[in-house]
């Protein structure tokens, strides 16, 4: 392994750092036990590289290191500490030594720990794993609770019965066959059901999708979405407790009809009319609980998706811990139920390429609603999206929260925030700005956004960016 001069400077060019690249100046040491948590973290999410004598900061000029000037002796001292071997190169670049760290993987089912700490990457920040995420490494080995078996020794026409495979068909946007033998041969094709010596086993994943009435598969009825309307802004008082009854592909249209039915009415002016709008837009509903749907952890058992309808807002929230940090919702995606998420983009439900997030946050700049919040709790993940209200009635987090977002947005459209931009997500006149960059200000302060330095130091032209851009 010989890394050149000329690699290290494709690395400096990188964007950002990442789970499997970091940066360290560490012109003179560098801390033994922080090399040896950093090494521990990017060897649980994949491996990567580390690299001792080059600033962090963009253009991360090399400055040169003087750490660990025996490597032979450093790379014995790191395997003894971590239990696994890293590599490591001293590269004379020309403008100083660059120490490069080659840390692997670590082996499928398993998770390194440093002094019983299992950590890994926070953006810049190490932060020990959570639950959620040690429990669905070790079980890697297993197989999937998805793929399991959920009914077995069927024969053709209980499996029709029990499948609404009509609008299977239709959300596949495929002809219905005339025989049923065609309908089967699509089914374990698409790895639903499966067939042997003439009989039918519906996997979970099948039932879970296509089920006429999720009772009639007892092992995943459970995890039916739930939906609760509250008559007010707590949960003292309840209107409506339903469990959805059909799978989450055929039933999903049904479930967000009626969640927008359950919705209160706000009234608007428009044109100098009066108008009755939902409290929600409904691309925001649909978005959200097919994430719910998606992105659950199935092995958190006794709990299910769940849409809460207070007269205020709608809570939507998950089994499981998220796997992309909150505040890399906008622009991070990284799905946890694959062949899931594979269907249901294919019957036209979800896209598997992040966008949802990003309408829903869009949506709440268009309709002028508060920005969602995104909240990770005890094996739970919770967004909240709260009705109109106009930005003299939002408080300080309200404002920070919609500006990072709004900052996010831009970047992932490939353009930059500035005051106006802000001003317009708000709906504030140009006599505002000074208002729109307290709020920029309370942002910065809060590490969420940076000043774009491409620009200069032009206040007037200023644009700024998300704080891992």
């Amino acid at each position: 392994m010989s890394t050149t001069p000329q690699q290290i400077d494709l690395w400096r060019q990188t964007p950002s750092e990442h789970q499997r690249l970091e940066f360290k100046e560490a012109k003179q040491q560098f801390d033994t036990r922080k090399l040896n948590e950093y090494c521990v973290a990017l060897a649980n999410e994949g491996g990567g590289v580390l690299l001792l004598g080059v600033a962090d900061k963009p253009p991360r000029p090399v400055v040169g290191t003087q750490a660990f000037p025996n490597i032979v002796d450093a790379a014995e001292k790191l395997f003894q500490a971590v239990g696994f071997r890293v590599d490591i190169e001293a590269v004379a670049h020309p403008d100083g030594r660059v120490l490069v760290f080659h840390i692997p993987s670590r082996p499928r089912g398993t998770a390194y720990h440093c002094d019983g700490k299992y950590l890994m990457r926070a953006g810049e920040a190490l932060v020990p794993m959570s639950e959620d995420q040690l429990r669905r490494i070790f079980a890697e080995g297993q197989p999937d609770w998805l793929e399991e078996p959920s009914r077995t020794g069927l024969d053709g026409q209980q499996v029709v019965e029990l499948l609404d495979t009509q609008t299977f068909f239709e959300l596949l946007k495929l002809p219905y066959p005339t025989e049923r033998t065609g309908v089967l041969d699509r089914l374990v094709r698409e790895r639903l059901v499966d067939e042997a010596a003439g009989t039918y086993t519906v996997r979970r994943l099948g039932a879970l999708l296509l089920a006429r009435r999720l009772e009639d598969f007892p092992d995943v009825s459970r995890k039916a979405p739930r939906v609760i309307v509250y008559t007010g802004t707590s949960k003292l008082a309840t209107k409506l407790d339903q469990t959805g009854t059909r799978g989450y592909a055929v039933g999903f249209q049904g479930l967000v009809r009626f969640v927008m039915a359950q919705l209160p009415q706000n009234e608007v002016i428009e044109d100098a009319l009066r108008k009755e709008v939902k409290l929600v837009p409904d691309v925001v509903i649909r978005e959200l609980v097919a994430n719910a749907l998606i992105h659950q952890d199935f092995m958190v058992v006794g709990a299910s998706a769940m849409i809460e309808v207070y007269s205020n807002r709608v809570e939507i929230s998950n089994p499981g811990e998220p796997l992309v940090p909150l505040e890399r919702f906008i622009d991070g995606y990284q799905s946890r139920n694959e062949r899931l998420a594979d269907v249901m983009r294919r019957m036209g439900i979800c896209e598997e390429k992040s966008s949802g997030i990003d309408r829903v946050v869009q949506a709440a700049e268009v309709y002028q609603l508060p920005a969602p919040d995104f909240r990770s709790g005890f094996r739970r993940t919770t967004v909240t999206i709260y009705g109109p209200r106009p930005f003299e009635e939002m408080d300080r987090n309200d404002r920070v929260r919609a500006c990072y977002q709004h900052c996010a947005l831009k970047w992932v459209m490939s353009e930059r925030m500035t005051n106006q931009s802000l001003r317009e997500r708000f709906h504030l006149g140009d006599d505002k700005a000074a208002i729109a960059s307290q709020v920029i200000a309370a942002t910065t302060e809060a590490g969420l956004i940076k000043a774009d330095e491409s620009v200069g130091g032009s206040r007037k032209f200023a644009r700024y960016l998300p704080f891992w851009a």
